[in-house]
Order: structure tokens, then C-alpha cells, then sequence
């Protein structure tokens, strides 16, 4: 079962490269085939779009066919099917089509992980396994920074990117052999259930909301953002966005696992995580205020966003808390539908925010951006401050 965890957690950091590394190809995707900022943004919404809506299946499959078959299959033949159709691009609708084949070859990953987790070890000790599985997951933000700039400097980003679609074959094989499936959930009475019981649980009413924007910053500045903002801001060339965007990976990984003991340190969830995204939201609106301060405090603001950002293993252990059994497949999938859901639905809903600001002064359209991100924070936190704590 280590083995197979540890393929997992391999996929998992392929999953985490996908989605965050566009900011660094921005340049070079610009001058090779056309594709300007709102068309990454769209190709990035629709990996998390596609991520998303692939939860609910993800979820049925979990709970039916087991961890193995649906993240080896899954992962193999959209995700490596995926990354070769980005390597042969010759136009943005074909990035389009990339990276929404992609986001379905890595929505069950992470997933498949949490829910071999949630079967075998107790809800006090997911908080931190769950941690740990993004921390090191989180690698692949690395990848994705200045080590793939130099490699499409060096390699050609084609060539990159086509190796990357073998590596992601081979992992899925990978997968596929060493993976085993937890036993099956004994059939108490209690039946197999549906999404609709886990709307029944009011208890996640008001953790949904959070769950739908705390990933949002993070996750929107690392992965597209940030290339553009340095660029039109700051002059930066892509390898100097390499290095910003390493920062900010470099802070995320730390963040995955600080987050992740904390509950039992303070004996709470709810105001981890709370004072957690209560600081990111102050990141994002410095930013705001300060879009022009220097490249040093950007950089700084930006890591303190993948810092606090982070809060996402804490989040999924304190909704893990309410799930019975038999829905535990279906509920962490609906908790990843919502995380990524969010980033996928706001991530386009940010290309139209950026498009409709006039681009001078230069930084005007990055802080309407900002000023969006902070403010769906805001809210989130808000309504989270209500929600029941839970920490066994």
C-alpha cells in the first residue's frame, strides 16, 4: 500500500505542474501561437472546470470501483492524452482542448489518495496525511516554475511538455500495479447513499462557501497571474517569472505542511483556517493598494498568499468530520468539487475582469483583479465564522 500511495502522491505533483504552469509558458505561448493572457485564462479555467465537474463521477467510482482503476485509467488516458495534444498545439483552441483533457486526467488523484486515508486512519490523523500529501504534492509547483522555464529555454517548451505526457504514462501504469484498494464499506443499513445526503449534512453549509474561494488566490496568482502582472508591471522576462512563481510554490509547500498539524496543536479547525485566509485576504488587498510598490514587496505579498493560501488539507479534515462511511468517496469529492469548482468557474470569470479594465496605467487591470480575490475572500471568511467547529 506505501508503494502505491507514493505513485499517488507522484500523480499528484504531476497534477499540481499542470495546473500552475502556464504562467511561466505565458511569454513563449504568446509569440509561438498567438495565445494572449485571457486565453490562458481560459485554458486554465477549463482545467479546473473540467476537474471539478469530473468530482461527481469520481466520487460514484470511488466508492464502486476503488482507487486503483479510477485514477490509473483515468489519469493515463486523458491526462497523457492531454499533455500530447499541448505539446502539438498550433493555436489556442487546441491549448483550450489540452488543458481540459487534462484537468479530467488529474481530478481523481488526489482523491483516490484522500479516500484510502479516510478508510484506513482516523478523521484526527487525515488532517495531517492530507497535509502531507499536498506538501509534498506541491512539488509539482516547482516543477512548474523556474526548473520548466530553464527546460523550455534550454529544450523547446514542445519537447518539454511531450516528455511530460510520457511521464504521465508511465505513472498511471504505475499506479495501475501498485495501488490496492481498501476493503469494501460492510453494508450497515445505512445503504450507499447520494449527493443529496451530503447536502442533508447543514453542518457543510457553511464550510462550502470557504471551500469555494480559499484556493482561489493561491491557486489563480501561481498558475496564470503572476506571469502577466510581472511582465506588464515589472518588465520580468520568463525566467524571472520562474523565479517569482518558485517563491510562491516554495510558500505553498511550506503552507500544506504547517496547516496540516495545527488542529490538534490548537484543538481547532475552524480558527486555523479561519486566521489563515483572514491573512491571505490581507495579502491580496496590499496588493490592491500597492500594486506598484516594488518587485520585492510583490514578491512578498504573493508568497504570503501561497502561505496562507494553504489551508486546504485543514478544510477537507474538517468537512471529512461530518461524512458517515458510506459516503466518504462522494463527500470529498464534493468538498474537491467545490475547492476546484471555484477556481475553475472564478479563474474565467477573472479574464473578463481583467479585459473590461482599460490596460493604462499598466497595473490597473491586475488590481481589479486583486481587488476580486480579496473581496471573495472577505466574504467566505465571513460566513465560515459561523460554521460549527469539529475536531475529532
Amino acid at each position: 500500500m506505501k508503494l502505491g500511495i507514493f505513485f499517488l502522491v507522484i500523480a499528484y505533483v504531476l497534477s499540481q505542474f499542470y495546473r500552475a504552469f502556464l504562467a511561466v509558458l505565458s511569454p513563449v505561448l504568446g509569440v509561438e501561437i498567438g495565445a494572449m493572457p485571457n486565453d490562458l485564462a481560459l485554458s486554465s479555467g477549463l482545467w479546473f472546470l473540467t476537474f471539478a465537474a469530473m468530482q461527481i463521477p469520481i466520487g460514484w467510482a470511488l466508492d464502486t470501483l476503488g482507487p486503483r482503476r479510477t485514477a490509473a485509467w483515468i489519469l493515463g488516458v486523458a491526462g497523457g492524452g492531454g499533455a500530447t495534444v499541448f505539446a502539438l498545439a498550433q493555436a489556442p483552441v487546441h491549448l483550450h482542448i489540452a488543458m481540459a483533457l487534462i484537468g479530467i486526467g488529474c481530478s481523481p488523484v488526489l482523491m483516490a489518495s484522500y479516500y484510502i486515508f479516510g478508510r484506513i486512519y482516523s478523521a484526527r490523523a487525515f488532517a495531517t496525511l492530507a497535509g502531507a500529501v499536498i506538501g509534498f504534492g506541491t512539488l509539482g509547483n516547482l516543477a512548474g516554475a523556474w526548473p520548466l522555464a530553464f527546460a523550455a529555454e534550454t529544450f523547446g517548451w514542445r519537447q518539454t511538455v511531450g516528455a511530460l505526457a510520457l511521464v504521465t504514462l508511465l505513472v498511471a501504469l504505475a499506479v495501475a500495479v501498485f495501488v490496492k484498494d481498501p476493503p469494501q464499506v460492510e453494508d450497515s443499513g445505512a445503504g450507499k447513499g447520494s449527493l443529496l445526503d451530503i447536502f442533508k449534512i447543514r453542518a457543510l453549509w457553511l464550510i462550502f462557501p470557504l471551500m469555494a474561494v480559499s484556493y482561489l488566490p493561491a491557486a489563480g496568482m501561481r498558475g496564470l497571474w503572476a506571469g502577466p502582472y510581472f511582465a506588464d508591471v515589472y518588465g520580468a522576462d520568463a525566467i524571472t517569472i520562474g523565479w517569482v512563481t518558485l517563491a510562491m510554490a516554495l510558500a505553498m509547500v511550506a503552507g500544506a505542511f504547517v496547516y496540516g498539524p495545527l488542529d490538534r496543536l490548537f484543538g481547532t479547525r475552524k480558527w486555523v483556517v479561519l486566521t489563515g485566509n483572514a491573512l491571505g485576504m490581507l495579502c491580496m488587498f496590499a496588493l490592491w493598494w500597492l500594486p506598484t510598490a516594488g518587485y520585492g514587496f510583490a514578491v512578498l505579498m504573493l508568497v504570503g498568499v501561497g502561505l496562507f493560501g494553504s489551508s486546504y488539507p485543514l478544510m477537507m479534515a474538517h468537512g471529512r468530520s461530518f461524512f458517515p462511511p458510506h459516503l466518504l468517496g462522494r463527500g470529498v469529492t464534493m468538498m474537491n468539487l467545490f475547492s476546484i469548482g471555484g477556481v475553475g468557474v472564478l479563474q474565467t470569470l477573472s479574464a473578463r475582469v481583467h479585459g473590461s479594465v482599460a490596460p493604462l496605467p499598466p497595473e490597473a487591470p491586475y488590481q481589479a483583479i486583486f481587488a476580486m480575490f480579496g473581496g471573495l475572500l472577505l466574504l467566505g471568511v465571513v460566513i465560515y465564522a459561523f460554521a460549527q467547529d469539529r475536531t475529532d
